[in-house]
């Protein structure tokens, strides 16, 4: 032992037991140290600590958190930082801490010795859907597929779109395309306000990408059993992938009364941050735009949060909807659109690309939070959910 609590009251303990049980005993230790503390400020709130779920969420107030300091102070004779338990959120991390300054290093000799969850597979618990050809279930996804449905449509008559003069076969023409199709979700003008609370008004200044999320994320939750209103106050986290933004005016062309809300409806951040203010989640709030990957980045951010023990369950994936067809004029100029509509990927005939709508939320949790909460698993996430290369990883049925 070499690190900087080589001669510690805790590294002359460990001297003592054989490596192999140096994590146990560290682990029971701020086991005991976590439940003292939390008992002490609040009695009788311990039934059973959780060593891979967050303190916030087990009662660990900052006050408890000073005298959980104190306590492994005490009994390590440590040099411990003040935030020590902000810093280590879980047992886990807290007794894989507190090896690290007694061992040098984060590899205790039984093993790693950072956060055991680390490399724990994320369970996919419940999903929601939305994409065209009526698709709004899983169920409705995966009969689309077999049955080798149609999903490319003319351009939606519901938008305010220029349909006479959005067409035109000659791609120099300025604020034409020359493809009259995409996949377009039939829904997408459609909200229930009512239910959200929200003003007929405010929902008129939405960004349909935030309608169709905060719908999709509640239907995600109830596929996976979770009664949404029971995420308030939690360490949940919302991770969505997003990139246009062109629903609306500009905000200083927009009528009387309308641009407040504009400005929050046309927000990026607040795609995600709307979905965790309704829920009342009160873990990370994170919209990603990483182009063409940002749903798969957002897993990715979803679970990396999961298994630090920052979030205790994650709502993750992306929505894409087209308030303009400014995506197909812009394509057009650049002459990257297939002139059918039809994306032809590694094939000879690839010509071009081609557009679509649609949004898809997965709810994540630890595969030991799934099996402990009695939610079915529909899916494991292993490892990474991206690669270096940005390419899918380790996604099982």
């Amino acid at each position: 032992m070499n690190g900087p609590g080589h001669d510690s009251a805790l590294a002359r303990r460990l001297a003592t037991a054989v490596p192999s049980q140096h994590r146990r005993l560290v682990t029971e230790l701020v086991r005991t140290a976590v439940t003292e503390a939390i008992e002490a400020a609040r009695p009788g709130t311990v039934d059973s600590l959780d060593p891979a779920a967050p303190f916030s969420a087990q009662g660990l107030d900052s006050l408890a958190a000073v005298d959980l300091h104190r306590r492994l102070t005490e009994r390590t004779g440590l040099d411990l930082p003040v935030a020590l338990a902000y810093d280590c959120p879980t047992v886990q991390d807290l007794a894989a801490r507190l090896l690290a300054e007694v061992h040098g290093h984060t590899d205790d000799p039984a093993g790693p010795a950072g956060d055991d969850t680390s490399g724990e597979p994320v369970a996919v618990v419940g999903i929601g859907c939305r994409f065209p050809g009526g698709v709004s279930s899983p169920a409705d996804l995966w009969r689309l597929l077999t049955d080798g449905g149609e999903v490319l449509s003319g351009f939606p008559r519901d938008r305010g779109w220029d349909l006479d003069a959005l067409y035109d076969e000659d791609p120099e023409v300025p604020g034409s395309a020359y493809v009259r199709s995409g996949g377009f979700l039939d829904t997408a003008t459609e909200f229930d306000a009512d239910f959200f609370g929200i003003s007929p008004r405010e929902a008129l200044g939405m960004d349909p990408q935030q309608r169709l999320v905060l719908e999709t994320s509640w239907q995600a939750l109830e596929d996976a059993g979770i009664d949404p209103t029971a995420l308030r106050g939690t360490p949940a986290g919302v991770f969505l992938g997003a990139e246009m933004q062109e629903y609306g005016p500009r905000l200083h062309d927009a009528p009387d009364g309308l641009d407040a809300y504009l400005l929050a409806g046309n927000a990026g951040s607040v795609i995600s941050g709307r979905v965790a203010y309704v829920l009342g989640a009160e873990g990370p709030a994170v919209t990603v735009d990483t182009a063409c990957s940002a749903s798969l980045v957002a897993v990715h951010l979803a679970c990396r949060s999961l298994r630090q023990g920052e979030s205790s369950l994650a709502l993750a994936g992306g929505v894409a909807v087209m308030g303009g067809p400014g995506v197909f004029t812009a394509f057009s100029r650049q002459r990257g659109l297939a002139p059918d509509g039809r994306c032809k990927a590694f094939a000879a005939a690839a010509d071009g690309t081609g557009f679509a709508e649609g949004v898809g939320v997965l709810v994540l949790e630890r595969l030991s939070d799934a099996h402990r909460n009695g939610h079915r698993v529909l899916a494991l996430v292993r490892g990474s959910a991206v690669n270096q290369d940005g390419a899918s990883n380790g996604l099982t049925a």
